[in-house]
């Protein structure tokens, strides 16, 4: 035991800082001044409910990991080489070349060919976003942040006008719980939690749509197994049966909805059997879902990310929320919709970001495209100068970004200087000229916002991390000195962000988050359920969106928003099938990892095994692919050499990889996200990392 071991065991408080919607307040069992132990689920907190994911109970195992950056480095060898290419240096002499190749960016093509990247390694505010405040103290490029959210979220607030919806807690006071484009028992164990408690104590039905029967399917009443891309239709033939089958809620329709008579009129051709045509189910699984929603007034639409991963995403992640307006559900406690909570919050993150010095005549790039921009693609540049060098916190893009054919040569460069601030040698670290030691989330003190709840939590620093290891804050403060940049958020320390930052948005002071460790943002039930009228000036929520109106303009395909359907349709932009690539590719969260993260934890990896791709039999055995066999998948962009899982979780012509594991787990050093593709989506870009076509052949 170590000597500054407490005697008996010591519990704090804190916050998952994962990309998780979950945001889970922990208590983590500190063992000394530098260890911890167990890491359970906060069971006063009335959403954590004291459940976490089993990844994150084994936090030790990522803390204490033998292969943890510890030394800033440089780079002597080869880019991607790994530990081996380089040696070990001061964290002095480390800043004072990573300021030097900024400097030197700067004055040969000016500040824009400096770009800060970053994304959701850690979701804490403080550690997450204060790379902005170096970027507008310097007016370097800015970054449309793409790869993950944006989709659904336009897609949800094109009809509500905000990004908020029920109380996420009334799911165990619902009749129907229908959990629609995500696998919560991989990503979102909560959701869960909750929903079971409405069958347990209410006997409440949940459905479950998704591409594959997962694990949450595994534990549904009904499962729809549709195609990729196709749940927009879906659920124009759920609204035409609601409206053929006197289902509709008119006098709320008439007092909350913008077109509800030309919806209904729209809809009339959009029946279940044009519906099973499209997305694979079966007539009598349609009606059975609709008289399932029709007959419940109770029915709460958990909808998730799923929907952020096709090309039409945002059209299907609206026309499936319009289902509880027909229907009038929000009206009822344990009825409506509800996708992320970003909107109950109003911060200012004046401070944390340097909003005031922000200079909106600054390019913004797509972080989508991080491959075409950094090959120089010149739409992707918006006609600027090259990128020459990054600065990289919280993120893996070698890994996780789309069309890795780019990504791969475009870090390769000669002349792009790179500054990579991680906890463990990436992939992308491998890639970089300097590599600074990073933190972990127990390690500093920050402060998070629930995504699929209603609580700021606090995560406060718990124990000390190894001696060489900087948080973002210390980096991002201590590079500013070097490079002249100025804001008041420079000189204070990431406790007197939190501070202020509650301050300024009308949260109290720290001291008070300090002692009670969460605060419920929750409106009340008029406002959560849009009684009081949906978020757009009239009141009333739209089911004919203004996609045209939707920002940040200009990041979408282009005429897209023009292109996008009036009202909820099946938009055909997603890679269809066809001759040469007969099959549709969805690259699915796995339960142990999560994005890059725990792909380095013993447990993680053994019990994940190794890259498989789920196919159907009948595929399998047409194409003389045996179980445990190696196959090709490929298109235009690349491809990968995995082995086959034969499964019947799916319909034929669809295929599963779950998790975005290392390069390095293939044989061919290039991971699945060599075949998905970078293109943006509309109406304001996205990733579509579910939406890729593609063929297969025995390898």
């Amino acid at each position: 035991m170590p000597l500054d071991a407490p005697a008996q065991p010591e519990f704090r408080y804190s916050a998952c800082p994962h990309d998780c919607p979950s945001t889970c307040a922990l208590e983590v069992e500190r063992l000394s001044a530098t260890r911890i132990g167990r890491v359970r689920g906060a069971r006063e907190n009335d959403y954590t409910a004291g459940v976490i994911c089993a990844k994150v109970a084994r936090y030790a195992e990522r803390v204490h990991h033998p292969d943890r950056l510890t030394v800033p480095l440089k780079r002597t060898g080869d880019k991607g080489v790994g530990r081996a290419a380089f040696e070990e240096i001061s964290w002095d002499a480390a800043l004072d070349e990573v300021a030097e190749a900024f400097l030197q960016a700067e004055r040969r093509l000016g500040p824009e060919a400096v770009w800060p990247y970053y994304y959701a390694g850690t979701m804490g505010l403080v550690m997450r976003d204060g790379i902005n405040r170096l970027r507008h103290a310097k007016r370097y490029s800015g970054m449309h942040a793409t790869i993950c959210v944006t989709l659904a979220w336009t897609g949800y607030m094109a009809g509500t006008g905000a990004l908020r919806g029920s109380d996420p807690r009334e799911m165990a006071r619902s009749d129907l719980v229908v959990i629609w484009g995500t696998n919560v028992v991989n990503t979102q164990v909560n959701v869960m939690t909750h929903a079971m408690r409405a069958r347990k104590e209410r006997g409440a039905k949940i459905v479950v749509i998704d591409t594959y029967r997962n694990a949450t399917a595994q534990q549904a009443d009904l499962f729809l197994c549709v195609r990729p891309g196709t749940d927009a239709a879906l659920a124009c033939a759920v609204m035409h049966v609601l409206f053929r089958d006197g289902h509709a809620d008119w006098p709320y329709l008439e007092k909350y909805a913008d077109a509800p008579r030309e919806l209904e009129a729209h809809l009339r051709t959009r029946d279940p059997a044009w519906a099973a045509e499209i997305t694979g189910l079966s007539v009598e699984e349609i009606e059975a879902f609709a008289r399932l929603v029709g007959t419940t007034k109770r029915a709460f639409f958990r909808l998730g990310y799923g929907f952020t991963r096709g090309r039409n995403g945002a059209v299907n992640m609206h026309a499936a929320l319009c289902i509880p307006v027909v229907t009038g559900a929000w009206k009822h406690e344990g009825g409506g919709a509800f996708h992320n909570n970003g909107a109950i919050y109003h911060w200012d993150r004046t401070m944390i970001e340097g909003l005031d010095v922000r200079d909106p005549g600054v390019r913004v790039l797509d972080q989508s495209r991080i491959g075409a921009v950094l090959m120089g693609a010149p739409d992707a540049l918006q006609g600027g100068p090259p990128v020459t060098a990054l600065l990289v916190q919280n993120t893996n893009p070698m890994m996780v970004a789309p069309d890795l054919n780019k990504v791969h040569p475009g870090f390769a460069r000669h002349d792009l200087f790179t500054c990579v601030h991680e906890q463990f040698m990436t992939e992308t670290a491998a890639m970089a000229d300097i590599v600074l030691p990073a933190t972990m989330f127990l390690e500093h003190d920050d402060v998070y916002q629930g995504g699929g709840h209603q609580h700021i939590i606090l995560g406060p620093k718990i124990i000390e991390p190894p001696e060489a290891c900087r948080s973002n804050h210390e980096v991002i403060c201590a590079l500013a000195k070097r490079l002249g940049a100025e804001h008041p958020g420079f000189d204070m320390t990431s406790w007197e962000l939190i501070d202020h930052l509650l301050r300024v948005s009308g949260w109290g002071e720290a001291a008070r988050l300090e002692e009670e460790h969460w605060i419920d943002c929750q409106p009340d039930f008029e406002t959560s359920h849009y009684l009081g009228g949906f978020g757009h000036p009239d009141g009333r929520f739209r089911f004919r969106p203004d996609w045209s109106a939707c920002k940040p303009q200009g990041f979408g395909a282009e005429g897209g928003a023009r292109a996008m359907p009036e009202f909820p349709d099946h938009w055909r932009v997603i890679e269809e099938p066809s001759d040469a690539h007969p099959f549709r590719l969805v690259t699915a969260p796995a339960r142990n990892y999560l994005n890059s993260s725990f792909t380095e934890t013993p447990t993680s990896q053994k019990k994940e095994g190794r890259p498989t791709v789920k196919m159907h039999p009948k595929d399998a055995r047409r194409l003389g692919i045996a179980e445990g066999a190696r196959a090709r998948l490929g298109n235009g962009r690349g491809s990968v050499v995995i082995h086959a899982e034969l499964c019947e979780v799916m319909q034929p012509g669809v295929v599963i990889v779950e998790s975005v594991w290392p390069n390095a787990a293939f044989e061919e050093g290039v991971g699945i996200n060599a075949l998905t593709g970078a293109d943006p989506c509309s109406p304001i870009g996205g990733a579509a990392f579910h939406d890729t076509a593609i063929w297969i052949r025995p390898a």
